[in-house]
């Protein structure tokens, strides 16, 4: 028995011993995993860090180092090592002297966030042809004083380059905006840019302000008469050769049939003839006008013959709105190459006031990838709209085919006048079946071919 439980004994001593010495393991495994996953986690962050700095750094240097400052700072680069490393002197002279040059350079960067640039334009619609004049002022808000600079102001395309002189703080310059003739669009003036440089042009720095201004060029237009806005009068309360039972203008008597009211019953007539004599009338509505204008670039010559086209579509528009007309102006819009012959879509220009509708008319451009003008005259005829007239304005490039078949895609009824802007023919007046077609040369001919046609 004693020696059973001997062997027993000695049997169970190493196994609490091995138990311990596990976990003693397992900790110090866990302990050297944890240390591994901070390092990596450490070493992560750092190098997102490090990408991060060399990112800002590098985008830095593409906004501040001209080409002229990293030739010198190879050249600097190039010549400190070479020289140093094969002992040439005039290595060392050359590499020493670009980073003396590069360090000369940097306190021209100073200051280019002190200034506080108001810029103001005098008018922001103007004609087009015709120039812009404003204003910048510049003030120094630092408390320490601002080396000469320069200011850079975007006009569309272009750049317009100011100087400013050396200015004590809180000291202001001003000085006068003046911009050339514009041709028609919408042009982008602004921001203004400080613009910090060395005289030799190695480093730049740059600052954006937020003023930014909108100029709406508007085309030229030219005043039409008013009685030839439509070819026909103003309808309000004018009569039309339309014959209805009801309505302001009286037209005539005519004999009692079933069906009309009796409210119309003309008594005295009545009387005299022994039969029920009714009054007839002819309708009264107001006008509305349409003006299609072809907006493809395989539709015009060039780029003057459409901007004719659209002074003379502004024109007619300008007209209606004065008339107090019932306007529609619609030209094609982009499509996609992808669905085009499969979609169809219109651009209605503004003309419920004159300023939107010669804003709307800036922003138009010839396009490449639009629907054909028969297209868009097909889509505003299926608009729903009863209307007295159409312009189809279009390019010399549109055969009188082509407009003869958008004149049937406007309801019967509608007199439709076409366009033709062609600044090398004649101008004319030429009656088809179904379309009076004018050819216009300037946009004076216009005036006096409506005049013509109204008369007439």
């Amino acid at each position: 028995m004693s020696l059973t439980e001997s062997r027993i004994t000695r049997t169970g001593q190493p196994t609490g011993v091995t138990g311990r010495t596990h976990a003693t393991a397992t900790s110090v495994t866990s302990a050297r995993s944890g240390a591994l996953v901070r390092a990596a986690v450490w070493w992560t962050d750092a190098w997102r860090a490090t990408g991060s700095g060399i990112a800002a750094a590098a985008e830095w240097a593409s906004r501040t180092v001209r080409p002229a400052g990293a030739l010198v700072a190879v050249a600097a680069t190039a010549g400190l090592v070479l020289g140093i490393a094969f002992g040439w002197v005039e290595w060392m002279v050359a590499g020493a002297a670009s980073v003396l040059l590069l360090l000369a350079s940097v306190p021209f960067l100073f200051g280019a966030r002190s200034y506080d640039v108001g810029l103001s334009l005098a008018h922001e619609r103007v004609v087009a042809g015709d120039g812009v004049t404003g204003e910048i002022v510049v003030r120094n808000e630092g408390r320490r004083i601002a080396l000469p600079g320069r200011i850079d102001i975007p006009v569309g395309q272009g750049l317009v380059e100011f100087g400013v002189p050396l200015l004590r703080p809180g000291h202001t310059v001003a000085q006068p905006l003046e911009i050339p003739g514009l041709r028609r669009g919408v042009v982008t003036v602004g921001p203004a840019t400080t613009v910090r440089s060395d005289p030799v042009g190695l480093l730049r720095r740059e600052h954006a302000f937020d003023d930014v201004h909108e100029v709406f060029v508007h085309p030229r237009t030219t005043l039409l008469p008013s009685t030839s806005a439509g070819l026909i009068r103003d309808l309000e309360g004018s009569p039309t050769r339309r014959l209805v039972d009801a309505d302001m203008s009286f037209h005539a008597i005519r004999e009692y049939v079933p069906g009309d009211s009796r409210r119309q019953i003309h008594w005295r007539s009545t009387a005299k003839t022994g039969r029920l004599m009714v009054r007839q009338y002819e309708e009264s509505r107001r006008s509305r006008m349409a003006v299609v204008l072809a907006i493809a670039e395989a539709e015009y010559a060039d780029a003057d013959e459409f901007e004719l086209a659209v002074s003379c579509a502004a024109s007619l528009g300008l007209r209606a709105v004065h008339d107090a007309r019932d306007v529609a102006i619609v030209t094609g819009s982009e499509i996609p190459r992808v669905v085009r012959g499969r979609l169809r879509a219109v651009r209605n220009v503004p003309a419920v006031a004159p300023r939107p509708m010669l804003d709307g008319f800036s922003e138009l451009d010839l396009l490449e990838s639009t629907m054909a003008v028969g297209e868009v005259c097909r889509l505003t005829g299926e608009s729903g709209d009863r209307l007295s007239i159409a312009f189809v304005v279009v390019g010399s490039r549109v055969p009188l085919t082509r407009l003869q078949q958008a004149a049937v895609s406007f309801p019967a009824g509608t007199a439709v006048v076409g366009v033709i802007c062609d600044e090398r023919a004649h101008p004319r007046m030429q009656p088809l079946s179904g379309l009076t077609v004018l050819t216009v040369g300037t946009l004076e001919d216009l005036s006096g071919l409506l005049l013509r046609g109204a008369t007439s």
